[in-house]
């Protein structure tokens, strides 16, 4: 398995990419290809994959964790990039309309519709439940909130709006053998809840976690849960994770912990 950050808040050190708001990941595995999320900039994206000798056209699959704009905003340019159609794994509530308050009132969910992105050739996958979508890749499907989790934003229902629960966040699953790595894109199920749910379908325990850990502003008894009830023996926290809170949990957790940026690559 392979593993190249396209997207990510951070740039590294490469000349050429670009850090904004957002995640996106090329997974590679025997031969297939999957995008996993897409940014917020799709300018961003495709100079991050041009410059990563990343072909549009060369993808397999399309996986979205969740429907907020930080994770789909790419998502026109690159099918406007591509001449084939793709199949796109995602949970069924992906085009909600979503809701921030602060730091103003502003929508957050997909900034398309679900007709423009099929006239450019997607083709949705919605499942609710895990499902196997190419040998070894897994769809977590919908994530069993077992403690905490760390739900975002709104949606409006009936005039009035009610918290959102993003029952959309999903993780992609990759079979290693023996364990499995978990990429998750912002971890709004709660990162506990979704490594324990990772487990629960594949059977086997969690090797690496990577991607968004959604714990940017978490107190310090939550961070303190994390590092003491995730087993798995390597974390790689980008996008939502925080600034502090990574360094709280590098303190606790050392080499075990390693922070993402952009043409980071993670072969396991």
């Amino acid at each position: 398995m392979r593993l190249t950050i396209i997207y990510e808040n951070h740039s590294g050190f490469r000349k050429g990419l670009l850090g904004a708001h957002g995640f996106s990941a090329l997974l590679e595995r025997d031969g297939v290809r999957v995008l996993v999320d897409t940014g917020t900039d799709g300018n961003v994206l495709l100079n991050n994959m041009r410059e990563l000798g990343v072909q549009p056209g060369d993808i397999d699959y399309v996986f979205i964790t969740h429907g907020h704009y930080d994770h789909t905003g790419g998502l026109k340019a690159f099918l406007e990039a591509r001449e084939e159609a793709i199949k796109i794994i995602a949970h069924p509530e992906i085009f909600r309309r979503r809701i921030a308050l602060k730091p103003h009132r502003r929508e957050i969910g997909i900034p398309f519709t679900r007709e423009e992105l099929e006239e450019l050739g997607a083709e949705f996958i919605l499942r609710k439940e895990p499902f196997e979508f190419a040998p070894g890749l897994w769809s977590s499907g919908e994530i069993l909130r077992r403690t905490w989790d760390r739900a975002v934003g709104y949606i409006e229902e009936n005039g009035k709006l009610v918290k959102d629960t993003v029952p959309d966040d999903m993780a992609l699953i990759i079979d290693l053998g023996e364990k499995i790595a978990v990429v998750t894109g912002c971890g709004h199920s709660g990162i506990i809840n979704i490594a324990w749910h990772a487990e629960d379908v594949a059977g086997k325990p969690v090797k690496s976690l990577i991607g968004g850990l959604h714990l940017i502003g978490a107190k310090r008894d939550t961070l303190d849960e994390v590092a003491e009830r995730i087993d798995a023996e390597e974390l790689y926290a980008g996008h939502c994770t925080g600034i502090d809170s990574y360094a709280y949990l590098k303190a606790k957790l050392g080499d075990r912990i390693e922070p993402l940026h952009v043409g980071k690559v993670i072969e396991l």
